[in-house]
């Protein structure tokens, strides 16, 4: 049984790592689109744009609502990786004691 769990909580940091990277594509298109370096009236960049919105849209939103308003400062992936470190970190410590 400690192995399905370990295996599991495993998984799980696997996805939350994913998304920390999916985060992180997130915020550097945004800002390559930002200083126009990419054209967004290219059909890749646009889908691009839009599958990064909705993977992570449905997490940030609520953040930005919490999170002061800075005017064009989007403090919202910071906060967000701090959260998915905490989680990592935390689930990391929980497998390792599930493994003795």
């Amino acid at each position: 049984m400690h192995a399905i769990l370990a295996a599991a909580i495993e998984v799980v940091i696997l996805a939350l790592n994913l998304y920390w990277y999916v985060v992180l594509a997130a915020v550097v298109v945004s800002w390559l689109v930002a200083f126009g370096i990419v054209n967004t009236y290219n059909s890749t960049v646009r889908t691009l744009l839009t599958v990064l919105s909705r993977l992570t849209e449905p997490v940030l939103r609520p953040l930005r609502r919490i999170l002061p308003d800075l005017g064009s400062v989007d403090l919202s992936p910071i906060v967000l990786w701090l959260v998915l470190y905490f989680l990592i970190r935390v689930l990391e410590q929980l497998r390792f004691s599930v493994a003795f």
